[in-house]
């Protein structure tokens, strides 16, 4: 039997204001390898006494690096220190886990990238932003020996942009398939005090998730009994404050819940919207529909593909087609049922369990590159 890969794996988006989806996935993926016997993760943070408070706390063991984030990525992007696969004692592997990426050093380097948003779309980024993560997608496009994508679509965008695709591996992300129990959903209710049924919306507030479309929308239903809830940090405010006059009482911002509070939100919502433009792979649906909930997102999008033909996609900018097939849905109880058990066994084919497995078949990949 060969030996477990050792891999220095960087998680210094876990310390960020907002971790965000990167560090959500990186954190699953890390529980995910806990389980096999075929690789040991070692975590890279930033310098400092404490750690990030749950659901953002990193698993152990954690090598620190001495600079704390935004230090450490300047290093990396302008010289060749703090290298993960020297900090971290018989490294084999080093995975940057997002597009803030180190120099390669003499072990293999396997970047994920979920997305090139900061080259599609720079106007929603801080110029700051833009630069460090522009200079990450470059050297992973020139110096990562293996680089994993969760969508077929950011595949694509990483052939379109100079990526060799023979670099490329898809590996698709997971969901925890929690069971959710009556209990559980009368908590949040009271806890959240959400006293009408719901339509729910999960994520961080910020232009490319089209939040205006669905909230136009939610005023042409208004009528209905389901209140509209958005789940997440709030980054561009004014993409609900300004269109939310006259419903501001049917429109509840919850913002950050921890995870097994939204895993209940997702099970009690009568349907899940995701309105997105773009989107690297659109975790949230295929969180919703392992519980069950039907799916409402954009045509076009790399969510239609995770989605399949278990939920709805519509125009992404067309209000009265998001309020058509909303309104629809909500008044078909037999459909929300089908669209639901087929949520439910599209979402089973997508584990992190399955993404660890491909993620480890990328180390040996990146090894046997260099071997």
């Amino acid at each position: 039997m060969e030996p477990p890969i050792h891999v220095a794996y960087t998680l210094l988006q876990c310390w960020h204001r907002v971790p965000g989806g990167t560090a959500a996935c990186a954190l699953a993926v890390a529980r995910a390898m806990a389980e096999r016997d075929d690789v040991n993760l070692v975590g890279v943070g930033p310098w400092g006494r404490s750690l990030p408070p749950a659901p953002w706390t990193p698993p152990q063991p954690l090598v620190r690096l001495p600079a704390p984030p935004p230090l450490v990525y300047d290093l990396w992007h302008h010289t060749r220190l703090l290298d993960p696969g020297r900090a971290v004692r018989g490294a084999d592997v080093v995975h940057a886990t997002a597009t803030t990426v180190p120099a390669r050093g003499k072990k293999p380097l396997v970047v994920t990238i979920h997305d090139l948003f900061p080259l599609q779309t720079p106007e929603h980024f801080t110029p700051r932003g833009v630069r460090v993560m522009r200079a990450g997608i470059e050297r992973a496009r020139r110096d990562a020996d293996i680089v994993c994508v969760s969508s077929r679509d950011t595949f694509a965008d990483c052939v379109d942009a100079g990526f060799r695709e023979d670099r490329l591996r898809l590996v698709p992300l997971g969901a925890e398939p929690h069971v959710v129990g009556d209990a559980d959903r009368e908590r949040i209710r009271r806890r959240y005090h959400l006293d009408a049924p719901f339509i729910l919306w999960v994520g961080t507030v910020e232009p490319r998730k089209n939040l205006p479309t669905l909230i136009d929308a939610y005023r042409q239903i208004a009528s209905r009994e389901e209140d509209l809830v958005l789940v997440g940090p709030v980054g561009w405010r004014e993409q609900i404050a300004g269109h939310i006059d006259g419903i501001a009482t049917r429109v509840r911002h919850l913002g950050f819940v921890p995870g097994n509070d939204l895993t209940a939100l997702y099970a009690e919502a009568r349907v899940f919207a995701l309105p997105s433009t773009r989107e690297g792979f659109g975790l949230p649906a295929i969180e919703a529909m392992a519980q069950g909930t039907p799916v409402v997102c954009a045509a076009g999008t790399a969510v239609e593909d995770v989605v399949g033909n278990a939920g709805v996609a519509v125009d992404a900018t067309d209000a009265d087609a998001w309020a058509d097939a909303l309104g629809r849905l909500l008044d078909d109880e037999a459909e929300l049922a089908r669209l639901g058990t087929l949520g439910r066994e599209r979402a089973s084919t997508f584990t992190w369990g399955a993404t660890a497995a491909h993620t480890v078949a990328a180390y040996r990949d990146a090894l046997a590159s260099v071997s």
